[in-house]
Formats: C-alpha cells, structure tokens, sequence
C-alpha cells in the first residue's frame, strides 16, 4: 500500500467511525462502498477487509458505553453467542458464493436499500428522542437469539456491521432506549465480527494493512463522533446519509443486475 493511499485509507476510517458514532451504525456501511467505489477493491476483498477493521470498531465503541452503563450484558450474550453462530454460516455461504459477484452486488444493494429508506423517513420526521432510564432490553431469548443468528449470517456474507439492523429492532421491537440499543449492539457485534474476520483471513480476502488503517481511523472517528452528537440533530444527519446510501444501493443493485444479464 502507498503512502497516499494509506492516508486516504485513515481519513475513510475516521470518518466512517465518526458518522457511525453520530448515527449509532457500525462503521462498514460506509467503509465497504468506499473500499468498492472509491478505492476500486473487488467486492469480495472489500467485504472481509470491511468486516475486520468493524472489530476495532465493536471493540473501541462497546467499551465506551461499557464505562457509560449503557449495556445489556444478558441481552448482548445472547445476541453475541447466536450472532456468531450465524456468522459461520454466513461465512460458509460467502465462500460458496465468493465466485458469483452479481449475487454478492444484488444482496448489497437490498441490505443499503433498507438503511436508506430507513434514515431517510425517520429524518424527514425530524424527530429527536427523549431517552428514559431503561436499562434492560425486553423480548424473550429465543427472539433475541434469532435477531443475532439472522445479525450473524448478514455479517459473514456481507461484511457489515449489525448496528444498522440490531439497533432498530432493539428499540422498535423491543422497546428499548437509543443509548442502551447502541451500547447493547456494539457489545453484541464484537463476537459476531471476530468470528466473521476470522473466516475472511482464512478464506485470504482481506487486505491487513488496510483493515488496520481503517480501524485505527474509526477509533479516532467514533471519539470524535461522541462529541459532536450534542451539537448536530441526528435527523438532519440520518436525512443526508439517508440519500448517500440510497445511491450506493441503486449502485450496487445496477452492477448486479447488469452482471446477471
């Protein structure tokens, strides 16, 4: 890796923690596309490069909110222990299909549909959360389990983080505050993308000086995103990511399509 690049590679991390900190998302929604689109990575070496430095990620953020109080311990055992089960599948399945970019494409480009149209409507809304002081996150285990096994399988095929599906379900599932879903999700995915990791470095699709450059950069990022979540609305942020993502999915389903054809 050039200099240059590794620079560039740093920036991309501090500012996919800092936007992960600000929207409580895991930080490969945005460093998975920019590794693809701007970088010019295959797919499948921007997955596992993507999913590795989201364990710098898990690590940094969960142990923030660890000292905040803002985990769950029982809920994310539960999520982290089903999660990785379903990141062995997801990766076995990655493997299977490693070789058939188009279906890789097609699936990516649903997974930032629905985070797009998701932040683009609750930003429109403009609506900020007052949070209560709830600390404990309802729903019985065998529901829990499955958001994690279902977490799980979308992180070993896809190589992105379970912040932008475990933090919504937490909170409009199961009731939870934003803070406690946040903190109870980094803690839950930091199992799952160790696991996930691990099978990408064996299957030799990441790049180890970049997942590194990145992860440094979204440890930086997510501190730096801690501090400015007070000063900007969360919506008008989801609102403008809303429609970033809204490309990168049209982008990826074209490919895909086009490649299917």
């Amino acid at each position: 890796m050039q200099p240059t690049d590794a620079v560039l590679v740093f920036i991309t991390g501090i500012i996919a923690g800092t936007f992960g900190g600000l929207l409580g998302i895991g930080g490969g929604l945005i460093m998975l596309p920019s590794l693809t689109f701007i970088f010019g990575y295959p797919l499948k070496l921007a997955i596992g490069t993507s999913i590795t430095a989201v364990v710098f990620t898990a690590v940094s953020g969960a142990l923030g909110h660890l000292r905040l109080g803002n985990v769950d311990f029982s809920t994310a055992k539960i999520v982290s222990v089903s999660g990785a089960a379903g990141a062995i599948l997801g990766s076995g399945i990655f493997l299977l299909l490693a070789e058939k970019i188009f279906i890789l494409e097609i699936l990516m480009g649903f997974a930032f549909l629905y985070t797009a149209l998701r932040m683009i409507l609750e930003g429109l809304k403009r609506e900020e959360k007052t949070e209560g002081r709830k600390i404990q996150i309802s729903g019985s285990k065998i529901s829990k389990a499955f958001l994690g096994f279902s977490v799980g399988i979308l992180a070993g095929l896809l190589g992105i983080g379970g912040g932008f599906v475990l933090v919504p379900s937490f909170v409009y599932l199961f009731g939870s505050t934003v803070k406690i879903a946040v903190g109870t999700s980094l803690a839950s995915f930091l199992g799952i993308a160790l696991v996930s990791s691990a099978f990408k470095l064996y299957q030799g699709v990441v790049d180890i000086p970049a997942a590194l450059f990145l992860g440094f950069g979204t440890v930086l990022g997510a501190q730096l995103g801690a501090r400015l979540i007070i000063k900007i609305p969360s919506w008008a942020i989801k609102t403008v990511f809303g429609f970033v993502f809204l490309y990168v999915s049209l982008r990826f389903l074209w490919s895909g399509f086009l490649d299917l054809v």
